[in-house]
């Protein structure tokens, strides 16, 4: 259990690089983060957008007529 594994070793250096690696660095990972959010969202939002009330004469009715003969049987 007191052994460190090199996997271990690298995550923690992984780690305390964001942490200590510079100014600002944590914010703007956080920020980047933050934006692609916002760009899903509005991307989301414009497709609702996108989709608009079907007028009846816009709708095409696509269902294949019934066959007399095949129903009386």
């Amino acid at each position: 259990m007191g052994s460190v594994g090199p996997l271990q070793i690298v995550i923690f250096l992984v780690v305390a690089i964001l942490v200590f690696g510079g100014r600002g660095r944590i914010s703007s990972i956080m920020g980047d983060m933050a934006k692609g959010i916002r760009s899903f969202r509005t991307g989301l939002n414009e497709d609702d957008a996108e989709t608009k009330a079907v007028d009846k004469d816009d709708m095409v009715d696509v269902t294949p007529a019934k066959d007399e003969a095949k129903s009386s049987s």
